[in-house]
C-alpha cells in the first residue's frame, strides 16, 4: 500500500490525532514519511513500518478539469 503513496496524498489515519482529526497531508517520502496534520498543522516523520500500521486508507484525489 506505501509503494502507491506520493508527495500531497491526503491519507486517513486508524487513530485521530489530539486535535481530532483523521487526516494528514503527505509532505516527504523516503526512508521516513512526513506527515502534516490537516486539523492543526503539526508535522511528524514516521518511519515507513509505522506507517504501515497506522495507515487506514489513501484518500483518492480530486480531479479536476482544467479546459
Amino acid at each position: 500500500m506505501l509503494t502507491e503513496l506520493e508527495v500531497n496524498d491526503i491519507i486517513r489515519m486508524k487513530k485521530p490525532h489530539p486535535c481530532g482529526s483523521y487526516e494528514w497531508n503527505v509532505t516527504r517520502l523516503g526512508a521516513d514519511i512526513g506527515l502534516e496534520c490537516l486539523g492543526c498543522g503539526r508535522r511528524v516523520m514516521l518511519t515507513r513500518r509505522e506507517l504501515s500500521r497506522r495507515l487506514k486508507v489513501i484518500l483518492p484525489k480530486d480531479e479536476e478539469n482544467v479546459d
